[in-house]
């Protein structure tokens, strides 16, 4: 968190081992470059969020940064840069905004919704969810199906039992 309003920061740990103390400055730099991967696939997620929602970029009207990491500036930088130099809202605080977001799904979800008006939420499988069968992958649902769905499939294998090699001669058994 230091790290979004400052350049630089100290990291003091007394009696770190064997009563050896450490200190170090840490850099913002040094942070966004050991952090560049996670920092890309969150770009990469809001990527796939639009696809997804099949919408362009040029569609959003508002980018209002919501959570903790959006304090980064390099996040910041990436999503400004994402948008085409868009400006980002900054007015909502990140933590106000997710404890907000819990308590509308908490009222929804308890069945006091009718609290929480002209809000429309729609849960869905993050991931497609299917079965493996020798190297070959069948999707039973779809990633982004609406929670809850059904879907059944059905599968014909045929059992084909081959040997490569000399049958094993069951003496040990003996």
């Amino acid at each position: 968190m230091v790290l979004s309003s400052t350049t630089q920061t100290s990291i003091d740990l007394e009696c770190l081992h064997d009563g050896i103390d450490f200190s170090m400055k840490f850099t913002r730099t040094k942070f966004e470059e050991l952090n560049t991967g996670f920092f890309k696939k969150c770009i990469n997620t809001l990527e796939n969020c639009l696809n997804d929602a099949i919408m362009k970029k040029s569609c959003v009207d508002e980018i209002i940064l919501v959570g903790g990491s959006t304090r980064i500036p390099k996040i910041q930088q990436m999503l400004q840069d994402f948008f085409d130099g868009k400006q980002l809202c900054k007015t909502v605080n990140p933590d106000e905004a997710v404890a907000y977001g819990a308590a509308v799904i908490a009222a929804k979800l308890s069945g006091t919704g009718n609290i929480v008006q002209n809000v429309v939420l729609s849960d869905v499988t993050p991931l497609s969810l299917g079965v493996d069968t020798r190297g070959t992958k069948y999707d039973v649902i779809q990633r982004n199906t609406a929670i809850t769905t059904s879907n059944a499939k059905n599968y014909c294998w045929k059992l084909i039992v081959a040997f490569t090699h000399k049958p094993f001669e069951w003496e040990w058994l003996n």
